[in-house]
Parts: structure tokens; sequence; C-alpha cells
């Protein structure tokens, strides 16, 4: 069984993105990205790889990326209709029709799709957003990596929907870095 991970960065009070999807204060600083590449390169979009210099950087971690319409529909607005072409992309959406044979849609039930990706053999399953999706796949979710700003948004898209369901989680590290970020990682308490 492949581990589903929530890969996701919050502010202090939980928010993954402000109310029009920004997410440009999220400051980041040369530790934390130097960290991101190295412990994280597979959760990058192929074009930060590449501008990165690590796009030949093998998959350690995750080898699928799930993620909601509202997290693919930057890239797709860009033109890139493949933004993790070194992963299998898949993309839950009731509208999107896929734009490249790359990108798998599914339009159904995605609990069920999670949970035959996970039963596949492989890396782990790397879910990137949004908060939304995340509130529904929360029963499957089995560890958690959250980067946490040193900011509060305010308002904006909680890291899991509006949904009251209070989950059990074990905190297994913490690792801070210059500037005040920090990485949180829990497991599944089950």
């Amino acid at each position: 069984m492949r581990d589903l991970v929530y890969y996701i960065g919050v502010s202090i009070d939980g928010v993954i993105a402000g109310p029009d999807d920004e997410v440009d204060f999220y400051v980041l600083g040369e530790p934390f990205t130097e960290w991101m590449a190295a412990e994280y390169a597979d959760a990058l979009p192929t074009h930060v790889r590449h501008a990165m210099g690590i796009d030949g950087t093998p998959n350690r971690r995750f080898d699928t990326i799930v993620m909601g319409r509202r997290t693919y529909d930057p890239a797709l607005g860009a033109g890139i209709v493949s933004p993790y072409a070194h992963l299998r992309q898949v993309v839950v959406s009731r509208t999107l029709e896929s734009p490249s044979p790359e990108v798998t849609v599914v339009r159904a039930d995605p609990v069920a799709a999670v949970r035959a990706l996970k039963a596949e053999s492989g890396l782990d399953v790397y879910l990137a957003g949004g908060g939304q999706l995340a509130g529904q796949l929360l029963g499957e979710i089995d560890r958690l990596v959250v980067k946490q700003y040193p900011v509060v948004a305010g308002a904006g898209r909680p890291a899991f929907g509006a949904h009251f369901a209070p989950t059990g989680f074990a905190l297994d590290d913490v690792r801070t870095f210059a500037g005040g970020p920090a990485v949180l990682t829990y497991s599944r308490q089950r």
C-alpha cells in the first residue's frame, strides 16, 4: 500500500491561499527553497524543477499527484497542460475535459480513485490540494507535510475545506528555517 501524503503550504491560521487564490504572501527564502529542492523535488512543478536545474532528479517520494481543479487551473491558464510531467497526474473535476493524455481527470468519487491509487505499487501519492479536495479525502490521508509560513492570512481558502471532522495525527518531526518557516510532519493515528 502506498500512502497519500498531503504536502501543503499554510499560513499560521491554516489558510492555503487567499480569497482570490493568492499565494504570493508566502515568502520562501534560500535555506527553505534549498530544503524543498533537496527533500521534496518530486513535489515541484516540472518547469520549476527545470529553472532550478534539478529536472533530472529522480523521483524519491512520489510518482503520482492528485489535485483539484482549482490547483490545476493556474498552470492551465499559463498554457501548461502537464505541470507535473515527471509524475502521473490526476485532476479531480466534474467539468474539466483532459487537455492532455498525460492528465487523467476523475469526475466521480475521488475517494474511490485515491483508494485505487493507494492499492497500486510504487512511490507515495502526493495530494497537492486544494482544501475542499483534502477535506473530501481526509479519511484517506496517511501523512501530512505542512509547510507553515510565518504569516496570518486572516481570510482565504482553508487547508481542509469547511467541514467539521476532527481527525487525529501524531507529530513526527518539526524543522525550522531562518525567517520563520517551519515544516511539521505528521502521521495518521489509526
